[in-house]
């Protein structure tokens, strides 16, 4: 074994090396990602937007941003590395490599008469009858006697030559990476090594076990309670309006953590008389709504309220407190949303089917929220399905904007954003009395509000007709336009107080039975990892259908380029239902943007199954394709569809029931710029 001071030198090696061996290489990704990571969204840069102040790169937020836990837990370990460099390098005792010559002060092969006279030269400085310093003699003894043998001495200058020592082969060290105090066992020392045994190698990862054992059993992957998972599921309803959806969102356990003040009282029965009529009150009796509202958990009360006030875009009159309680709704607010979305499409029926009537729901209080807009102004209303929810998210639009626009035959958001700029400019300048500026913001704002287009089709993997039980693979590409050409881009959302990427969601859904067959979660802010997943998709679906290695590659270098253009793809798989005709709808919401979501229109014709599972020769079209424009015949069905789109009143199951029927007796379609398609086949025995 080395000597204790051997064992010192070792011990900050060993504590550089275990720092070192991931530290490198996580280093270098994260400097690798932070220099290939482009500027992948943009805002839209209004007055509105830059003074909300949450696009501002101030020095301070910049700070903040790189001041991450993780970054500055990264700047410290370099520290460390730092000085234990540092360290090592000055250390007192360093380990040499025995050269006579140079101890000597000689040149290599310098002759014997040489080596006498350096010899005698250096014992008259170091001899201990000429020095009597300690140190000078132990120098004498173990390099410079051991030099003179090793060059004038046969034997010894042979091992030198040989072995490198004048002593021969040197016998092999080895040290333990510890501190001298952790190895002296004398005493209380002993205790200290194992208490460093115990603390470090045994309690410190229990403790960091039970710490995320702890947590992980609180808190799902996206970072919610599993208290607030388990509420939304039991409280979520197939007939649930998109009125009543608050109700269940603000039942998180999130919120009623939030603390409930006694000073929070006044300010609250102030706010409620503010935003009393955008709660679901009966107004014949409005006292015992009244009370019946006061009455519920503290915490749900100043949760709505504080909600309704942000919707309502009243916060400005809160107290700080009440406002920063908001803000931390606020900040919650798109994991519960996506999370709420979820427990409506997960699968609830005896087919695997979740409920499209409340994930519409969610997604348009998604959109209010992020917007600021008040659910009463979804009200069908001047020829509009979305009312003037969507005018509201423009900057410096109000009511009085929008009832003077509409006197000039623009009742509808569609109807404005079909206007050219030139005729936008003078409707606003000369009916609303906006500024140059003002009207400036406003196109800002509609150059980035996105257009979508959906392509779907719905078959069976190498055959011509769909029979009942078959798996269908659904595929559908998303295609977003703006009018500024950008693809990524942060939404327009100056109220809302933090950063919020634009998500959409595709729901394949049939609804006059309110379920939803197909459902995915759609960015457009990743496009590296929008090509990864279409490109594996791609390749796996056309390695099923045994296509060669030339097709394979030219079907996924043809994903790529329509990904690269602002597609996205969503793929999944499905069985097909009983037999009959389904006329199904492909809804893509959004749930930051107010007014453009899309659908489109899909026709399935599911056979029975033959008794040896033969198919069909005769089919009219081969599958399920989309086809531009629809029947005028197919008009009951998206009366029905508009109203299960957007409709803040109660539910009643007889309505629901009667709606049904109705649909029945039609064919079912769209109209505008709806697109159908139809898969039918025929049976063959």
């Amino acid at each position: 074994m080395a000597d204790s001071e051997e064992n010192n030198a070792l011990f900050p090696i060993f504590i550089l090396s275990m720092i070192a061996l991931p530290l490198v290489p996580y280093t270098i990704l994260k400097l690798f990602r932070a220099a290939s990571k482009k500027a992948k969204s943009i805002h839209c840069g209004c007055s509105d937007c830059t003074r909300s102040g949450k696009y501002r790169k101030s020095v301070f937020k910049r700070i903040a941003n790189v001041s991450t836990c993780g970054n500055l837990t990264l700047v410290l370990l370099w520290v460390i590395v730092g000085i234990l460099v540092y360290s090592i390098k000055n250390m007192s005792r360093e380990i040499q490599v025995f050269e006579p010559f140079s101890i000597l002060g000689l040149e290599p092969g310098a002759s014997d008469s040489e080596i006498k006279k350096a010899y005698r030269r250096l014992s008259i400085q170091y001899h201990p009858d000429k020095n009597p310093d300690p140190a000078a003699h132990k120098y004498f003894i173990e390099s410079i006697s051991k030099a003179y043998q090793a060059l004038t001495d046969p034997i010894s200058r042979e091992n030198f030559e040989k072995y490198g020592h004048p002593d021969g082969r040197q016998g092999f060290q080895m040290g333990i990476a510890l501190p001298q105090f952790l190895l002296n066992f004398d005493g209380a020392s002993g205790g200290i090594l194992l208490l460093w045994i115990v603390g470090i190698g045994i309690l410190l990862p229990l403790v960091m076990a039970v710490i995320y054992l702890s947590r992980s059993s609180k808190y799902s992957g996206n970072n919610v309670k599993n208290d607030t998972l388990a509420a939304y599921f039991h409280l979520m309803k197939p007939s649930l309006a998109p009125s009543k959806v608050m109700e269940v969102f603000i039942r998180a356990a999130e919120f009623l953590e939030i603390p409930v003040r006694r000073s929070d009282d006044e300010p609250l029965h102030k706010l409620f008389m503010t935003v009393r009529s955008e709660l679901n009150l009966d107004l014949k009796n409005i006292k015992k709504e009244q009370a019946k509202f006061w009455k519920q958990h503290p915490a749900l009360v100043k949760t709505e309220l504080l909600i309704q006030a942000h919707l309502t875009r009243e916060t400005a009159s809160l107290s700080p407190d009440l406002e920063r309680d908001c803000k931390c709704m606020l900040e919650f607010a798109p994991r519960l949303l996506e999370e709420l979305i979820k427990m409506a499409i997960i699968p609830r029926t005896s087919k695997g089917h979740g409920w499209l009537r409340p994930a519409i729901g969610v997604v348009e209080l998604s959109q209010c929220i992020v917007q600021a807009v008040p659910l009463s102004a979804r009200k069908a209303a001047g020829g509009s399905a979305e009312g003037v929810a969507p005018f509201l998210q423009l900057p410096h639009f109000n009511d009085d904007i929008i009832k003077k626009i509409a006197r000039k035959k623009v009742r509808t958001f569609q109807e404005f954003q079909e206007m050219s700029t030139q005729e936008r400019a003078e409707l606003l300048s000369q009916v609303a009395d906006l500024s140059s500026p003002d009207i400036l913001d406003v196109e800002k704002v509609m150059e980035l509000i996105p257009s979508l287009t959906v392509e779907v089709t719905c078959e069976t993997e190498g055959e011509e007709g769909i029979q009942e039980g078959d798996v269908l693979t659904v595929q559908a590409w998303v295609t977003l336009k703006r009018p500024n050409g950008l693809i990524a881009a942060l939404p327009h959302a100056p109220h809302y107080p933090f950063h919020k990427d634009e998500n959409f969601w595709l729901l394949l859904a049939d609804p006059t039975s309110n379920s939803v067959w197909f459902s995915q979660k759609i960015s457009f802010m990743d496009e590296v990892a929008a090509v990864s997943a279409a490109s594996t998709a791609i390749g796996e679906r056309m390695e099923v259908l045994g296509a060669s290695p030339r097709e394979t590659s030219a079907a996924v270098k043809e994903a790529v380029d329509k990904v690269r253009s602002g597609s996205r793809l969503a793929m999944g798989k499905l069985l097909a239902p009983a037999e009959g005709n389904y006329n199904l709808v492909c809804h893509v919401l959004c749930d930051s943007w107010i007014g453009c979501d899309q659908k489109s229109t899909l026709k399935l014709k599911v056979l029975k199954r033959t008794r040896a599972g033969t198919r069909g020769g005769g089919v009219n079209d081969g599958g399920a394709v989309l086809e531009d424009g629809v029947e005028e015949e197919e008009e009951i069905e998206e009366e029905d569809e508009e109203d299960i789109e957007s409709e803040y009143s109660d539910d009643e199951d007889d309505k629901m029931n009667g709606k049904k029927k109705g649909v029945n007796k039609g064919k079912g379609g769209g109209k505008g710029k709806e697109s159908s398609s139809e898969s039918s086949g025929s049976d063959e025995e």
